[in-house]
């Protein structure tokens, strides 16, 4: 049975049927990009749970090491989970940075990620423009006019992605949410709020519907 691991839970994980190591795949606990993999023992478990830092040990070096520790580029622990067999690690961080020893983002840069990661890495660089030179980018420049403004262009493109809708233009549909989510993201933004917080929203409505129909 799969569960969380914690400082308690840490015996229960089958470190004699994998020689003392587990393989732990660490994935980004907002985009769900995957990041990296190592190994852990029992003390690099402990490390990363005390520290909050995703620490491994090192099978070349036979030592533990904290990923970032000469680059800086941590991996802020948010969550630890062994699968169903409890012999191997599934760690949610948040990266401070290139993961890759390359400078890339993930270990599996090459690879396409999933299409909705995208609105994450999109929320991520939407975010670094607030304070911006409003000359430097439309987005800076919409940050600078205020949220009354920007609201007033959500309005604007949620009125054209419905009258694209009821047409039945579908490329333009397309065209018309793509700028609707993009405004959108940039007023949640400049309201200091995250994605993430409003897919809280969802799921908590998501579970009191679900109790609803039990």
């Amino acid at each position: 049975m799969a569960f969380t691991v914690t400082h308690d839970t840490l015996a229960n994980l089958a470190w004699d049927k994998m020689n003392g190591l587990l393989p732990a795949t660490v994935q980004d606990a907002f985009s769900g990009k995957v990041l990296m993999q190592g190994f852990m023992n029992t003390d690099a478990v402990r490390e990363t749970l005390s520290s909050g830092r995703v620490t491994f040990f090192s099978r070349s070096k036979q030592r533990l090491w904290t990923k970032g520790e000469s680059s800086q580029h941590y991996l802020n622990l948010i969550d630890i989970s062994a699968d169903c067999d409890s012999d191997s690690l599934l760690v949610l961080a948040q990266p401070q940075g290139p993961t890759c020893h390359t400078g890339t983002e993930s270990c599996w840069s090459q690879s396409p990620p999933p299409a909705v990661t995208f609105i994450a890495d999109l929320e991520r660089l939407l975010a670094a423009r607030k304070g911006a030179d409003p000359d430097s980018s439309y987005t800076a420049s919409l940050y600078a006019k205020g949220i009354k403004r920007i609201a007033q262009k959500v309005g604007e493109e949620g009125v054209e992605t419905a009258l694209a809708a009821t047409v039945q233009d579908i490329d333009e549909l397309k065209n018309e949410s793509a700028d609707l989510l993009y405004h959108l993201l940039v007023l949640l933004q400049a309201s200091n709020i995250g994605l993430e917080d409003v897919v809280g929203v969802l799921k908590q409505r998501h579970g009191q519907s679900s109790r609803h129909s039990d």
